[in-house]
């Protein structure tokens, strides 16, 4: 698609029936690219879901394809103010002083600015290097900011899939304790006062092979606070070397971010991000996920 192509929608429908409908030579795979790379406008608004309902009067806008790069893993969520992806294992949420290019921010960064130049992110929250799962940012700083400064009022929910080794862990429990961070930037548990209180609960979804499927809902959001939780609970997650896993049997760190539900503070309206389980979870716990 070489130019920009606006379709008036006359009648009640599901946006990629419509797109079915209207472009021509396309796929349903192909559609669903589209959608995926924020060419598809629904009033002037990016959708990147193929469910949204559509209803007479609306005008869907398809765009010719950015001469930036693509963003190399899933968008989950996208409006004109908002853009959550889904972050893969291994990848740094923002730059650090050794890494300056390879990280979520600049794939997504470049990707926007390659359809609009003066187009720019801002960092909302992050994930560790070897967490994946919902990130999200926010394009302009002022909603940024809103999110931030009321971050835990408007965090509804932030839920984790981790698969923790040893056998023994309770089927469900919390951990309640304060994080600190030593010289070599590990950050461990301490029940004594002084540190960042931290609040983990988590229930036990199933059990295989010595490991526990773990659904992990966060009281609070510290810094590798799931991992030094579970850590101090005798239970590590599996291939986390550092908090003292014997083995790594997903070849990285078996912890993923799922759900990141949150009241939107342009709206006050709820929006929930999911990012489904990855597929060494599903190999893992077959059946469960």
């Amino acid at each position: 698609m070489r130019k920009e192509a606006v379709y008036p929608v006359e009648a009640p429908a599901l946006l990629l029936d419509f797109l079915l409908a209207h472009i021509s030579g396309q796929s349903r795979n192909s559609v669903k690219h589209l959608l995926s790379r924020g060419q598809i406008l629904v009033d002037g608004r990016p959708q990147t879901r193929f469910d949204v309902p559509l209803s007479a009067g609306q005008q869907v806008t398809v765009l010719p394809q950015s001469k930036g790069p693509a963003i190399p893993f899933p968008v989950l969520y996208e409006d004109d103010g908002l853009i959550a992806v889904c972050k893969p294992a291994g990848l740094l949420s923002v730059a650090t002083e050794r890494e300056k290019q390879r990280t979520a921010y600049r794939m997504v960064s470049d990707c926007l600015k390659g359809r609009d130049p003066a187009s720019r992110i801002f960092v909302v929250h992050r994930l560790d290097r070897d967490t994946s799962g919902v990130l999200l940012f926010a394009k302009d700083e002022s909603l940024k900011h809103q999110l931030q400064d009321n971050w835990n009022t408007l965090v509804k929910r932030r839920n984790y899939y981790a698969a923790a080794e040893g056998d023994g862990l309770p089927d469900e429990g919390t951990c309640r304790s304060f994080l600190r961070e030593n010289r070599v930037h590990k950050v461990y548990s301490s029940k004594a006062p002084g540190g960042r209180e931290a609040v983990t609960h988590y229930h036990v979804l199933a059990r295989r092979n010595g490991y526990a499927l773990l659904d992990i809902s966060l009281g609070t959001g510290r810094k590798n606070q799931i991992r030094a939780h579970l850590s101090e609970l005798g239970h590590p997650v599996a291939g986390d070397e550092k908090y003292g896993a014997a083995a790594d049997p997903m070849g990285r760190l078996a912890l993923h971010a799922y759900d990141l539900t949150l009241l939107d503070p342009r709206s006050g309206e709820l929006l929930s991000i999911t990012a489904s389980a990855p597929q060494c979870f599903r190999r893992m716990f077959p059946g469960r996920l």
